[in-house]
């Protein structure tokens, strides 16, 4: 009455486990799927605000460009304002020139060239038509000078203009160069945070994948657990002419002998303890001796397992079965239906592991088939 207890306790506690495995799976994925919803709206609203950048920074280049043609138009205008500047001036000296040399001329010689003029005149109407002719050179001189100034300050004051328009231009010119280096270094700051949030919301993803699929593997085995035994088992069989009947008869294909083997699944060992029969899922397993039931029952990586007490220090244990149809403490005669071959536990694909324990520690099951 004990033994039973005991491992309806042990079932129920199994149960108990797997089911909160299950729940703290169910949390983590939760929580690793806001983080995940969290890193993917930080990465867009980045990507938009350097969407924002290059549309601002685009602006800003065609401005430049702008700028830049403003400012090579205004040194053609100032190299052709300087050139008449130049013009001018040179224009204003040779009349200032021609100038001082009339009155030059006109001081050394006492103006006996004027009054020679004058004397040489015919008529009275031809002696005034001489003084007005004169009086006519001396106004030019000083009406050519005046203007030939005005010209020089008309020529400076626009030079002067666009000289302050060019300096406005190359400021604003700089500014822009300092915007544009401005945006590039936050766009750069944008992609770096981008390729950060990249790498976390991998990261992220990746304990998503990771813990859904430790919770289809915890659902899976508590399913498997919960639905391991059945009472429904199958007639007798003895097959083989060794100490031991052999569990799966007809299949005698071994996907993996005893001993050393490279791991077929992560987790597995590469010191295998037993033999796997490859067979398909619902294939007779039959107890290879006569003897009492130690476990029928969930066991982790072993899937539904069964072991059997068969006396003498030798046990035998039957690995990854799908249905089980016997129970702890019961009894069991050589070739009894105990068991269908299952993909349950940690499994690459449906076969029935079977291992022989000999005084604690695991020998060649061929060596009793």
């Amino acid at each position: 009455m004990k033994g039973k207890k005991k491992i309806v306790s042990l079932l129920l506690a199994t149960t108990l486990c797997f089911g909160m495995a299950v729940q703290v799976e169910a949390a983590g994925i939760d929580e690793a799927k806001k983080k995940a919803e969290e890193l993917e709206n930080q990465k867009k609203a980045a990507e938009a605000e350097k969407e924002s950048l290059t549309t601002q920074l685009a602006d800003i280049i065609s401005d430049m460009e702008e700028t830049k043609t403003k400012i090579e138009d205004m040194e053609e205008e100032i190299t052709a304002k300087e050139e008449e500047l130049i013009e001018a001036k040179i224009d204003e000296s040779n009349q200032y020139d021609s100038m001082k040399k009339r009155i030059q001329y006109m001081y050394e010689n006492g103006n006996t060239q004027f009054i020679e003029i004058l004397c040489a005149s015919q008529s009275i109407g031809d002696f005034l038509n001489n003084a007005e002719y004169i009086t006519t050179i001396s106004e030019y001189d000083r009406d050519m000078l005046t203007e030939f100034q005005e010209v020089v300050e008309t020529v400076e004051k626009q030079e002067k203009e666009l000289q302050e328009e060019y300096d406005d231009l190359e400021v604003m010119q700089n500014d822009l160069i300092a915007k544009q280096t401005e945006v590039e270094s936050t766009i750069s700051g944008k992609d770096a945070e981008i390729s950060e949030l990249d790498t976390k919301l991998g990261d992220a993803k990746a304990t998503l994948a990771e813990l859904e699929e430790a919770a289809a593997t915890a659902a899976r085995k508590q399913n498997e657990a919960n639905n391991g035994y059945s009472p429904n088992a199958g007639g007798s069989l003895i097959s083989g002419n060794g100490r031991f009947a052999h569990p799966c008869p007809g299949y005698t294909y071994i996907s993996s002998e005893f001993g050393w083997r490279p791991r077929p699944i992560p987790g597995a060992s590469s010191n295998h303890k037993g033999m796997d029969f490859a067979a398909g899922t619902g294939t007779p397993i039959y107890a290879a001796d006569s003897g009492r039931v130690l476990q029928a029952s969930y066991s982790g990586n072993a899937g539904n397992l069964v072991i059997i007490d068969h006396g003498g220090g030798l046990q035998t244990y039957y690995m990854h079965t799908n249905q089980m149809f016997v129970r702890a403490g019961q009894t069991v005669s050589k070739g009894d239906n105990i068991a269908t071959v299952g993909n349950t536990g940690n499994s690459s694909g449906p076969h029935l592991h079977f291992q022989v324990m000999q005084n604690g520690t695991p020998v060649n099951p061929r060596n009793f088939l």
